[in-house]
């Protein structure tokens, strides 16, 4: 025997594999895996390594709340530098032009959307784990920030009464005082939805997003587009109509659009569709060769700078009556806390606008940090978003969450860092600062068909339902549900019904297998436990098997004592089959665990077919021993 309990010998085989370990005794393994005896700290030696802080200790948590000391002084000056500046710059203009065209899915001044465009980009530059999400408003998230603004600040609480000429009372909305108790009340929310982020992200519940399976997002978010779309729609046609919310609002609003379509506005309604077609197919040109374009043609921008310079040459206003953006203010406005009591009245929709933000933010985030192999931190996200809303929301923004276009262009674009997201808010301060006057000739069916344009992806997910179908029917079903639901009682109440229904086919989905039955004991079997272990197993098999299997003895000991007394007639084949099969069935009594469908058969097929050739007289002797 060779040193190390192996076997001296020939070399072995290459093409084999050959295992050997020494030839243990109870004595020598317990002595080579001595126990060892872990002591437990006790409670002040806890609590003294909790509130203990070292200068390594300390640095570890700031760098987990700001990740910006993670990766900044790691950053390639001369290999991303570039790269960045060129993301930001092609970013910040299709920021710019986003920020206008979302604001009028919340139902605010067009000036609003440059402003939270801008504000939400320079927290998450701090605190964002992710490198390339491109934070600001998105379609979806605007929509239902504007719902809860349209349902609060409808254009019937700020009607005015104006007599003119003829001495006849003609009703006016004060949009003045309208538009103002909007942006307090967006801005109010957007603070809200950041308070309730920041507990989420202190409690680390960043898993609350795995309750929001991928079906569910997406059968939300493909209805969110068409509410979008119909919001939008309007805006195109330039067609007035009542503000409605809540259930079966999209059906109102889609009929009164359509009753009043003969008011359209032929110029809104061609330079609308024009940009449409114009962006869907530069959009699909843009994927198609995106191997060979080396940055995306940002089409928004150059539509919106010919639509604009097309506008005002034209005096589209005044001579077609066209809806044009109008006013654009310059500068900034200063802080201004939240309407606290208006929280009551947003808490349920201020909470689901927070997770669905989070959600579509997260997601996104880690499509990308797995395309490029750095780590997301859900709970951090959280943080970096809770903390961007209560900063934007007290500069009178709206909520940020990700738009997927704008993520899509800044990593396109050769964006390595959260470098690009703050030149581009330099873009989007530009276009505050000074250029935000040169867009006020630009309609807003233009804006309106850009954001109709940047529903593509969204409505393209349709055509996931049929694979989800061959997958999984029940995650189609969850897809097909939340889209219908959201698009029929709206995005709020959609979004709950969902998630609701989507938890109640989990449970659907667990199938129990006919005549199986599936038992855990978490502990050793000692004489303390094993009456309740046995009760367990009586109540889950449903008979006691051990008094079924002394009644079989008892009858088949009385059989036996019938058939020689010339009682009871029966074939030697049946007799042999019928024993054989008890003996096979109970060979003792600690191993005899029959399945409830076996048992059943034994009782009600076998042994009655017994009693049928028993005499009259003894059938009712032998009955009641099996009958349980």
């Amino acid at each position: 025997m060779a040193a190390g309990g192996r076997q001296a010998g020939p070399m072995p085989d290459p093409g084999r594999y050959v295992v050997s370990r020494p030839i243990y005794s109870e004595t020598a393994f317990q002595e080579e895996n001595e126990k060892r005896a872990h002591l437990q700290p006790t409670l002040r030696e806890r609590v003294q390594g909790a509130c203990s802080c070292s200068r390594k200790k300390a640095f570890q948590i700031t760098k987990s709340f700001l990740p910006i000391l993670e990766w900044l002084p790691k950053y390639r000056v001369k290999e991303w530098l570039v790269s960045d500046i060129i993301s930001g710059v092609s970013t910040g203009l299709v920021a710019t032009l986003q920020g206008l065209a979302f604001a009028l899915l919340v139902a605010v001044p067009l000036g609003y959307g440059l402003y939270s465009a801008f504000f939400p980009l320079l927290t998450y530059f701090f605190l964002g784990t992710s490198r390339h999400l491109s934070v600001g408003p998105f379609p979806v998230v605007s929509l239902m920030v504007g719902s809860v603004v349209l349902s609060m600040a409808p254009d019937d609480k700020f009607h005015i009464m104006s007599s003119n000429a003829t001495g006849l009372n003609k009703t006016l909305i004060d949009t003045v005082s309208r538009d103002a108790q909007r942006v307090v009340i967006a801005s109010t929310l957007t603070f809200l939805v950041g308070i309730i982020q920041l507990v989420f992200g202190a409690l680390q519940i960043g898993f609350i997003v795995r309750y929001l399976a991928d079906p569910l997002i997406g059968g939300f978010t493909t209805a969110a587009a068409f509410q979008v779309f119909v919001s939008q729609l309007k805006i195109v046609l330039n067609v007035s109509t009542k503000n409605y919310n809540g259930i079966l609002s999209i059906i109102y609003t889609l009929i009164e659009i359509f009753q009043r379509i003969g008011t359209t506005n032929i110029a809104d309604l061609i330079a609308g569709l024009l940009t449409i077609f114009i962006c869907m197919v530069v959009k699909e040109i843009n994927d198609r060769f995106k191997h060979k374009i080396p940055v995306p043609i940002p089409i928004e921008v150059i539509v919106t700078i010919v639509a604009t310079g097309i506008s005002y040459a034209a005096d589209l206003e005044k001579k077609y009556n066209a809806g044009i953006v109008k006013t654009i203010p310059r500068g900034f406005l200063p802080p201004e806390p939240p309407a606290v009591s208006m929280f009551s009245e947003m808490i349920a929709a201020a909470f689901s606008i927070a997770v669905v933000a989070y959600a579509i933010a997260v997601s996104v985030a880690k499509v990308y940090a797995t395309k490029h192999d750095y780590p997301i931190d859900g709970n951090q996200e959280f943080i970096a978003y809770g903390i961007s809303n209560v900063f934007a929301g007290a500069f009178s923004c709206f909520v940020a969450t990700t738009a997927l276009s704008r993520t899509a262009v800044q990593e396109s674009t050769g964006g390595k860092t959260q470098v690009a997201s703050i030149i581009s808010a330099g873009i989007v301060l530009i276009a505050i600062v000074a250029l935000g006057k040169l867009l006020e000739p630009l309609q807003k069916s233009v804006l309106a068909a850009v954001v109709i344009a940047n529903l593509k992806g969204m409505f393209m997910q349709v055509f996931d339902v049929p694979r989800l179908w061959r997958q999984n029917k029940a995650d189609a079903m969850i897809w097909i549900f939340t889209c219908v639901a959201s698009i029929i009682l709206g995005l709020d109440l959609g979004l709950l019904a969902g998630l609701v229904f989507g938890l109640l086919t989990v449970v659907v989905r667990v199938v129990e297998p006919e005549g199986v039955k599936i038992l855990r004991f978490s502990s050793p079997i000692f004489y303390a436990n094993i009456d309740g272990l046995k009760s367990s197993l009586k109540s889950t098999v449903g008979f006691d098997a051990i008094r079924v299997h002394n009644k079989r003895l008892k009858a088949l000991r009385m059989i036996q004592k019938l058939i020689k007394k010339g009682k009871l007639k029966a074939t030697k084949v049946k007799f042999n089959f019928f024993f054989c099969s008890l003996l096979k069935d109970s060979k003792s009594n600690s191993n005899f665990f029959l399945s409830t469908s076996k048992a059943r058969s034994l009782l009600n097929n076998q042994w009655g077919h017994w009693m049928i050739e028993m005499q009259k007289e003894h059938s009712r002797k032998i009955r009641p021993l099996w009958g349980n």
